[in-house]
């Protein structure tokens, strides 16, 4: 148990002695930690630790070494008990003379009025963070709402597309089978005019060439016979 604090002795929250040391105020507690592992103590109210001036320069030796931190802990945790077993026998010492006339009651109540403001701080945190906790639940649920809205939106429109994209695809296949027919039939049309032609222009070789073999034959006649060649030309 520490007794080792002077009457007037300042007292320092975790947050004044990490902008004395200047390192976050996790850091702090971590140092105390290590600190306490190896059998540091410091003086507290509940589970808080309240710092003075020999843990400030503690936490600096740790902050500050370049051995191991267990090592330089042990060392610091060393010179706490020399410390303190220095300030019993001091104590023990000075017993018979000590004059109750002498305690300042006034330190008494401000070190008491600190540590209830450090309470009421302590506690307004704690309404903060419950506070802080559900508005966090809130917007995480808002959140999740507003993805599950959102995937259902992609997945209306994804469908909406596929259905538009289906569409479109039979529109065209019908389009095309439309146009395909089309040409058949074009086809078709041209196939059975060129065999019409065909077949007119083999009636006109068919007549010319009964036309010339009539007009070989009269040729060969006997030219008073050849009546019958002038009325071929139609004379």
């Amino acid at each position: 148990m520490r007794h080792d604090i002077k009457p007037n002795e300042q007292a320092f929250t975790t947050k004044e002695v990490a902008e004395e040391l200047n390192i976050a105020t996790p850091t702090v507690r971590k140092y105390g930690q290590i600190l306490e592992r190896n059998g540091y103590e410091f003086f507290k109210d509940g589970v808080r630790r309240i710092f003075v001036h020999t843990d400030i320069e503690a936490l600096k030796a740790i902050r500050d070494t370049e051995r191991p931190l267990d090592e330089t802990a042990l060392d610091l945790v060393l010179d706490q008990k020399e410390r303190l077993k220095s300030n019993e026998e001091t104590s023990v010492a000075a017993a018979d003379t000590y004059d109750p006339s002498l305690y300042d009651a006034g330190q008494l109540k401000e070190f008491l009025m600190f540590l209830s403001k450090e309470l009421a701080a302590s506690r307004e945190m704690n309404v903060q963070l419950t506070n802080d906790m559900a508005e966090l639940k809130t917007t995480v649920s808002r959140l999740r709402q507003d993805h599950h809205v959102i995937s259902a939106g992609v997945g209306n429109s994804t469908q909406k597309m596929n259905t538009k994209i289906d569409k479109l695809m039979e529109q065209q296949k019908n389009h095309y089978e439309e146009m395909l027919q089309k040409e058949k039939e074009k086809s078709e049309l041209l196939k059975n005019e060129v065999m019409q032609m065909r077949e007119e222009q083999q009636k006109e070789w068919r007549s010319q060439t009964e036309f010339n073999e009539r007009l070989e034959e009269e040729v060969k006649k006997p030219r008073g016979s050849w009546g019958k060649l002038l009325a071929l030309f139609g004379k």
